[in-house]
């Protein structure tokens, strides 16, 4: 066994524990970018004609009053046992994990099924591209990668909902069915959400792929493997597809992040109740807890999604590790 192998788990701890620092500084970072930015949530939720003992009297109730350090500790505790608090404005009462709790799986099911059309889009284009550089199925598929690059999500959104949707009624426009109610009627009602998300990480994805094979089929150790007179599915397989794969799941890692922004757009537009949602509706009510809440779980699953990179990347190279 390739002695790298050994050295996977303490990779992984090694990532983990920068992990958790980041995490760390991105948690201290949301609570101070809304208390720096404008408005109040006391005056959001009692409106402009409160009188001051009222406002008082709210922010006393939900500890506002209270110094930033003795806020922050207040909040972070009990979120590091799940524990966020309870929503003050939007859903005033109601414990935030409650509401994330329901958001949360319409979140993962659209980025879940955006990224496997995304990745698998990727894989077929940038394969195609590779094996036919300098001809017209390299073109069609650079071209449409270069297009959706410079597409915004959502324009995508609003170009499928005109075409698929209104136009030929393929998939509904607005709305979600949850997948325990009815997996077809899921995967339907999710579809232009996760092809509007899936179509700029795919133009991505197949540039980078297109790229990693054609430099791995240049490579010397390429070279090598025909004169020996392997098998080209053999040298393809092990030698190409391999190490191209390392700088292509490293992207699908990075892409993350636009995933998850991406979704707090595209549920707007087509009226999914998920976590994206959510949040844009607590940061226009100043809900601290429940912006708070659905930051940390977005950064949390950057940092997983990370993690996972980490450790996919070492497996496939493991001199990496």
């Amino acid at each position: 066994m390739n002695a790298g192998l050994f050295r996977l788990p303490g990779s992984i701890l090694r990532h983990a524990g920068g992990a958790a620092v980041v995490g760390l500084l991105g948690a201290l970072c949301i609570f101070a970018a809304l208390r720096l930015g404008p408005g109040d949530p006391a005056l959001t939720a009692l409106g402009e004609g409160a009188t001051p003992a009222a406002v008082a009297a709210y922010r006393a109730r939900w500890g506002l009053d209270q110094p930033w350090p003795i806020q922050f500790d207040a909040w972070l505790r009990p979120a590091l046992q799940g524990d966020f608090g309870n929503s003050i404005v939007v859903a005033s009462g109601i414990p935030v994990s409650r509401l994330i709790a329901d958001r949360l799986p319409v979140t993962a099911f659209v980025g879940v099924y955006a990224l496997v059309l995304a990745i698998a889009t990727a894989l077929v284009a940038g394969a195609v591209a590779a094996r036919w550089r300098g001809r017209w199925p390299d073109s069609v598929a650079t071209t449409l990668a270069v297009l959706g690059v410079a597409m915004p999500d959502f324009w995508v959104a609003y170009l499928l909902i005109g075409s698929l949707g209104f136009g030929l009624g393929l998939f509904p426009s607005f709305g979600y069915v949850a997948p325990s109610v009815s997996l077809s009627g899921a995967l339907s009602s999710a579809t232009l959400p996760a092809l509007a998300i899936a179509a700029p990480m795919a133009a991505s994805f197949t540039r980078i792929l297109r790229a990693a094979l054609i430099e791995e089929a240049l490579s010397e150790h390429v070279r090598v493997a025909r004169a020996l007179g392997h098998p080209g599915g053999f040298i393809f397989r092990h030698h190409i597809l391999r190490n191209a794969l390392i700088p292509f799941v490293t992207v699908v890692g990075l892409q993350v992040r636009y995933l998850l922004g991406g979704t707090v757009v595209i549920e707007r537009i087509f009226g999914l109740p998920g976590l994206g949602a959510l949040m844009v509706d607590a940061a226009f009510a100043r809900d601290y807890p429940l912006v708070q809440a659905c930051a940390l779980v977005f950064l949390l699953g950057v940092l997983a999604a990370n993690l996972a990179t980490d450790g996919l990347c070492a497996v496939l190279d493991p001199r990496r590790s």
